[in-house]
């Protein structure tokens, strides 16, 4: 099968370096001229948006010790820009796809695609009954391949490898694209397609997205923000995470009059190769790819996704809490609502100060065989 991505050994079908140029200057022009078109096009709302705080310079000292620890996003520009796969994606998509081939060990990732009239909008059916692309499972330079041939037309379906395990379809790429500000054992992931849009989402983890080739806009909401997103089925989305039902471009601010409130609280920037973000746990997070071919390089860390050694979420206690409180009276919803706060939530409170350190129970320091106790009795209250 010809292929239009040269790999080290075999150059079939490849462009010439004036061609490759050529397309990439042509499909670069065609998308910033929709993104202006786009831009025209926005709600007043979504115009006056917040831009996310912006670091120049950071090394893995500033990184830890600064930004991560004020619990705020932050645009870090310039993060990645020594990184091989970025030079590749300045010089073209094609160096880029070419590039990444070269790490491809043919083991499957997940796809998917969407037909061109949603626009890459990642979301439901109409009746919601099920989601609006179909899935697919094959190596990542198919998917490339897929890319480079969509590229050439305006409209395309659009294609997107979302979340795979790098260490497990491209390893050796890890050898010459580090980020050493994160622990060994944080493995990343990569994302691959044309232009897609993924609803406001939220991550159990923390989250440092690297783009490394196209651009991708970020708008992210506050976690307090949940009640004017209007979040859909929190055990049935089309991200796996439970998502915002609201279109940040065409808001129905009649349906979703509380969104205005969500947008005068966001915050947006625009990722450039090289560029990274750093998303704390739970913020929400619009994201969309501007470009023909896009390919972001995360990091999840400190929560159930991010790590093997984290099984248990505290999702596992919002739908106990879920399953439990159903039926209650608001009154006496109010009423464990106070409970929660004091002994769950409150920082501030400190609810053992008049217990006896050696009777502080499940309010103190679990040692690992009181958590396995303490999870062997929950299991048994959820049997029927």
């Amino acid at each position: 099968m010809q292929s239009g991505i040269a790999t080290k050994s075999a150059r079939i079908g490849e462009p010439s370096a004036t061609a490759s140029v050529a397309l990439s200057n042509r499909a670069n022009s065609q998308d910033r001229a929709a993104d202006a078109e786009y831009r025209k096009n926005m709600t007043a709302e979504s115009q006056k948006l917040q831009k996310i705080p912006e670091w120049h310079d950071v090394d893995d000292e500033i990184f830890k010790n600064e930004i991560i620890a004020q619990y705020r996003p932050a645009v870090l520009r310039g993060f990645v820009r020594k990184w091989p796969v970025v030079r590749h994606g300045l010089h073209s998509p094609e160096a880029v796809c070419r590039y990444l081939h070269g790490f491809d060990n043919g083991n499957h990732v997940d796809a998917i695609m969407t037909p061109p009239e949603v626009k890459g909008r990642i979301f439901y059916q109409g009746d919601m009954n099920g989601f609006n692309f179909m899935r697919n499972r094959l190596p990542v330079s198919a998917v490339l391949e897929q890319l480079l041939r969509y590229a050439r037309f305006p409209e395309s379906p659009s294609v997107a490898v979302q979340s795979a395990r790098i260490a497990d379809c491209m390893p050796g790429f890890l050898n010459e694209n580090k980020l050493t500000a994160l622990d060994p054992s944080i493995l990343p992931r990569i994302w691959i397609g044309n232009k897609v849009t993924v609803p406001a989402h939220i991550d159990e983890a923390h989250n440092i997205a690297c783009s490394v080739s196209g651009r991708r806009r970020f708008t992210l909401f506050p976690p307090e923000q949940v009640s004017n997103l209007y979040i859909g089925p929190l055990d049935y989305a089309p991200t796996g995470a439970p998502i915002s039902m609201v279109s940040l471009n065409q808001p129905d601010f009649q349906r979703y009059p509380k969104f205005r409130e969500a947008l005068a609280a966001a915050q947006m920037t625009e990722l450039e190769p090289g560029d990274a973000i750093y998303i704390p746990t739970l913020w929400w997070h619009h994201v969309e790819s501007l470009e023909k071919i896009n390919i972001l390089i995360n990091y999840w860390w400190g929560g159930s996704i991010g790590s093997a050694d984290q099984p248990h979420s505290p999702f596992d206690a919002l739908f106990h809490a879920l399953l439990n409180m159903r039926g209650l009276s608001p009154e006496i919803r109010s009423a464990w609502g106070a409970m929660f706060a004091h002994f769950a939530f409150d920082a501030a409170a400190n609810p053992t100060a008049h217990i006896p350190a050696h009777r502080h129970g499940v309010l103190g320091e679990l040692p690992p065989e009181l958590a396995a106790q303490l999870r062997a009795w929950l299991a048994g209250k959820l049997q029927p």
